[in-house]
Order: C-alpha cells, then structure tokens, then sequence
C-alpha cells in the first residue's frame, strides 16, 4: 500500500520516511504524485488544518493520505503565533522575518516568561472514509537571539527542555529523538499497528 503525503518539505518527508516507512511499501510526495497544488489552510486549529490537506490529496489521488500542521505556541502571546507560525511575519515560509517578528514581539518578556510548546497535529484519511489523528508536543523556550546552524523555521530560537540546547544547535538524530513532529509520528506509527487491518 502507497502512502500520500502532502507535503512537499524535504525535512518533513525525511522524518515520515524514517518513521513509517515501513508501514507502506512506498511514500510519495505532492511532487512524485505529479500535483501541482497550494491546499488553502483556512482551517482555526492545527487539526482543522491537517484533515483539509490530507482529505484533498485524498480525494485527488484515492490513496492512503498524510498531512500534519505544526505549531509554535508562546505563552506569552496567548498562544501565537499558532496555526500561523509559517506565515507568522505575512509571506508564507520566510524563516527569517518569521524569526525577527517572534523577538520583537517578546522583546519586553523575562526569561521566566518566554515559556513556549511546539505541536503537530498528523491525520492520516484512507479512501474508505476512515481519519486518524493524533498530537505530539514538546516544551522549551524562545530564546533572545538565534543560534545553530541545523533545522529549519522557528529552530534557531527554540531551546528544548528535554536537549537542553536550542533544536538547531542538535544533530536531526537528536531533534527527531524529542521533537513534537517525531514524537506525533511515533503515535501515529502505534496507532497504524493497531489498525493494521486498513493497511492490507
């Protein structure tokens, strides 16, 4: 059984790949499935917006579809930037400015109160109707300049209880070892296990 994924990100491919890749006999990207798509997120929460995507690459494809959406939430803000976290500072995916907006907006904020929590939400839709979906989570804080040269988006800034370091100071090894998408996959992988009846 094939297995949709509906992304493009070469980083999150590698880490799905290396999860459940051996649920599947092969997983496939939007750009190896020949779509040429931009799925609107116009969904409130991380789950809303997981379902969308992986019901449309679904429905295109009439295969076995993935998607997840992740998040940056900081205390501090109320829980932003959230859902928005790739288009935090308006253009979609710019790391960058993503980042400047983040220490700007947390400028004024003691330490003890940069507490923040990256989530992923994954959902997984098979073509008889079927939807699973579960979180993972991990816990740090927004530190007050970047660091690291690995990883990618709000990964500078992110310094992880669990590595004791910012997520891009860590090897991808490490980061998968604890991160909220790795920790989400490896939930989903048990739920796969449980449900290996709809893999057949």
């Amino acid at each position: 059984m094939k297995l949709a994924i509906a992304s493009n990100n070469k980083h999150k491919l590698t880490e799905i790949k290396g999860i459940l890749g051996g649920c599947f006999d092969e997983l496939l990207s939007i750009k190896d499935l020949g779509l040429d798509i931009e799925i609107d997120e116009t969904g409130t929460t991380l789950l809303e917006n997981a379902l969308i995507k992986a019901r449309t690459i679904r429905d295109m494809t009439g295969m076995v579809a993935l998607a997840d959406d992740t998040g940056l939430m900081v205390d501090a803000l109320g829980g932003e930037p959230g859902v928005y976290s790739a288009r935090y500072a308006g253009e979609e995916h710019d790391d960058q400015k993503n980042n400047e907006k983040l220490l700007k907006n947390l400028a004024d904020v003691p330490d003890e109160k940069r507490t923040a929590h990256f989530a992923t939400v994954i959902a997984v839709c098979f073509p008889d109707g079927t939807e699973l979906t579960c979180e993972g989570r991990v816990e740090g804080k927004i530190t007050y300049a970047p660091s690291g040269t690995t990883g990618f988006g709000y990964d500078p800034l992110f310094y992880c209880f669990d590595m004791g370091k910012v997520f891009a100071e860590g090897s991808l090894e490490e980061k998968n070892a604890v991160s909220h998408r790795g920790r989400a996959l490896r939930k989903m992988l048990e739920i796969l296990k449980e449900n290996h009846h709809l893999l057949k």
